[in-house]
């Protein structure tokens, strides 16, 4: 047996051949009690709760059929006397609620052109906002990633040339321990600019603004002058200036 009722154009319904089978009724004889009760029902109502459609028989040609509503089931199997045709009518208004109540969960559809095209601009927009968000995650993803070895490797690199050549430069020969507070120095500058506690946290996003820190840096006027307080003559020169 098949579904008693279905959905068509969001609205339980059942046909005239269904009920015909169920019922043990010819197909012919439903339809003529459905059309007997379309010429008396004459209000307007009536038309809502039977409407005509067509099925393919077995030979291939299309002969008519009825679609019916709870409202026209009803009244087409109130006629329908027995026991047998009380536990169909039964199964029915299950297979009713069934249907209905399934309906009722189901998003409504967009029935005209302004709202399909508003549901389209909508799922467009909403399609643009999630890649957005996707590529804004990765994006934060990418830049809050610890920095490459080979990148990290670069800064080290760089500081040492930074801290050897300013110490060139002003012909110094500075002991380990003063060479020691021009790195805690640069390194500092460099958590500093870059919003970390150490140069091992570094991201990312940090790279280039600790690159650019490095290459304008020079001590601070308290790490100069803590060297000068620990000594040590310079190559070139009988007194570090303080900048």
């Amino acid at each position: 047996m098949n579904d008693l009722v279905i959905m068509k154009d969001r609205q339980a319904v059942t046909t005239s051949l269904q009920v015909a089978e169920v019922f043990g009724k010819e197909h012919k004889n439903v339809i003529r009690a459905i059309e007997q009760k379309l010429g008396e029902l004459n209000f307007e109502p009536s038309s809502k709760m039977f409407a005509e459609g067509a099925y393919t028989n077995s030979q291939n040609k299309k002969n008519k059929m009825y679609y019916l509503n709870r409202d026209g089931f009803t009244f087409i199997a109130f006629g329908f006397t027995g026991r047998q045709a009380d536990e169909f009518k039964l199964k029915y208004i299950q297979a009713f609620n069934k249907m209905e109540e399934l309906i009722k969960n189901q998003p409504r559809l967009p029935q005209t052109v302004d709202e399909k095209i508003y549901l389209l601009l909508q799922a467009s927009h909403e399609g643009n906002q999630r890649i957005q968000k996707l590529e804004t995650d990765f994006q934060t993803f990418k830049e809050n990633q610890k920095l490459e070895p080979g990148e990290y490797s670069y800064i080290g690199q760089l500081v040492n040339k930074k801290v050897f050549g300013w110490i060139k430069v002003h012909k110094l020969g500075l002991s380990r321990q003063q060479r020691a507070l021009l790195y805690k120095d640069i390194n500092a500058g460099v958590a500093q600019v870059c919003g970390v506690r150490t140069r091992t946290q570094l991201r990312e996003k940090d790279f280039e603004t600790a690159c650019e820190f490095i290459e304008e840096w020079t001590p601070s006027t308290a790490t100069i002058i803590r060297i000068k307080q620990m000594g040590g003559v310079a190559e070139g020169q009988t007194e570090l200036e303080v900048n």
